[in-house]
């Protein structure tokens, strides 16, 4: 089929997709990954998708990445983000110079120095999911796995941010925010009908938030001492941006992005893991319990989980000027999509890239060079903060579960769903029947 383009003042432009293949999509009501894979495949890691009134161009060349993401990024802006509604003004939805104030203030609670202090939370916080499967195998009771994961990952960073585990009552109403970061992709493009949709579990997110905050100005500190929200309580003693408002944002916006993206990519290498039981049995016989074998290779089957579900599938950018990308015109106001997912399945960087295989963190040349070849977190500035310890709890907790027991599944999600992540569409019922012979 020929193909349109883009209009380009320079002469090269950017390969559009075709509209009948974009009315067959339509048609057939398949994923919006899908139809960005056909772009990928056919025209290359650079290409337009007419949605809409003007085409996006989608990007997916990891020189092309690195190119929007992390060279050009004040080319390459964020705009609206889809999550506002319930994130506000936190960090992920800031722009400008109030993205760099608030992004400064967090990114020292981060590093190698400051991850340290989470430590014994997250210690404690795996330590107690371990508990809860142990008695899940002594009694032989149906669990659902994906919400395991989910309540291990909001007790990990309920412990950072207020130096408290968490409790039954702010477990059972922080469910809200599952509930309404699953609601987005379907919420009404109004604003006020968006919010209104959603009303009562953004409420009750607020409560949480009331009573930790003032905890916390009471001066409430947790058994481990305080966490995050003390950090932002200070800086609302000299910064007068951070408002009681901003305060309850950045709260919401670290509950959404410390226990969404880790319940999901746990859930995920759990249901690999019952594909490719090997993966597992390889990477305990990596080296003896606590050794840096064993965690290299622990750390690994979640990097190889995170490149085939990456915690943000696509990345949204808007050209803030005219650029040239990959040889290719854009035309300032363009929408533009980074997709890592497609990227981390593209068989021109990975071998075999359906395929389950960790191995690919551990041996040398077995994973792409370019900076822009393997980005579940993004990269450039605006990558995610929480990196590092997304990886340290996820590592703590498996080092704590694999060796000690295996989740029989009694059924399995059929497909994945693409919203603000990738996540498995539906329960994952199981039962525990100790370490497999």
């Amino acid at each position: 089929m020929v193909t349109q383009a883009l209009p380009s003042p320079a002469g090269r432009r950017v390969p559009e997709l075709d509209q009948a293949l974009v009315g067959q999509w339509r048609d057939g009501g398949g994923e919006l990954v899908d139809l960005f894979a056909q772009a990928r495949e056919r025209l290359g890691g650079v290409a337009a998708v007419r949605l809409g009134p003007r085409p996006t161009v989608l990007v997916t060349d990891p020189a092309a990445v690195r190119h929007v993401l992390a060279l050009h990024p004040d080319r390459y802006v964020k705009r609206s983000h889809r999550a506002r509604l319930l994130i506000g003004d936190g960090v992920l939805a800031a722009t400008g110079e109030a993205w760099q104030r608030q992004r400064k203030l967090l990114q020292g609670q981060f590093t190698g120095p400051g991850m340290r202090r989470y430590e014994r939370r997250i210690t404690a916080a795996a330590r107690t999911a371990a508990d809860r499967w142990d008695a899940y195998a002594r009694t032989g009771e149906v669990f659902d796995v994906g919400e395991e994961m989910r309540r291990f990952a909001l007790d990990t960073i309920w412990r950072s941010l207020t130096g408290h585990p968490l409790d039954a009552v702010t477990e059972r109403e922080l469910a809200a925010v599952a509930a309404v970061v699953a609601a987005l992709p379907s919420l009404p493009a109004d604003g006020a009908a968006a919010r209104g949709a959603v009303a009562a579990e953004l409420a009750r997110i607020d409560a949480v938030v009331a009573l930790a905050v003032a905890a916390a100005r009471d001066g409430a500190a947790g058994p481990d001492g305080p966490g995050l929200l003390h950090v932002l309580l200070e800086a609302a003693g000299t910064r007068p941006e951070y408002t009681d408002r901003l305060i309850r944002d950045e709260l919401v916006t670290l509950l959404v992005a410390g226990h969404e993206t880790t319940a999901t990519t746990l859930t995920w290498l759990y249901l690999l893991l019952d594909r490719n039981p090997k993966a597992r049995e390889e990477a305990l016989a990596a080296g003896a319990e606590g050794s840096p074998e064993r965690r290299d290779a622990v750390q690994a089957l979640v990097h190889e989980t995170l490149r085939l579900y990456p915690s943000a599938w696509i990345l949204p950018r808007s050209a803030a000027c005219d650029d040239v990308l990959a040889g290719y015109e854009v035309e300032a106001g363009t929408d533009v999509i980074v997709c890592p997912y497609l990227t981390h399945r593209d068989p021109a960087l990975w071998e075999d890239p359906a395929r389950f295989d960790p191995g690919r963190f551990t041996m040398p040349g077995r994973r792409p060079a370019h900076p822009g070849g393997y980005l579940p977190f993004g990269i450039g500035p605006r990558a995610c903060l929480g990196l590092r310890f997304a990886l340290r709890e996820s590592t703590a907790l498996l080092e704590h579960l694999l060796p000690a027991q295996t989740p029989t599944f009694r059924s399995l999600p059929d497909r994945a769903a693409y919203g603000i992540t990738v996540r498995p569409d539906g329960p994952a019922p199981a039962t525990l029947g100790g370490p497999p012979g």
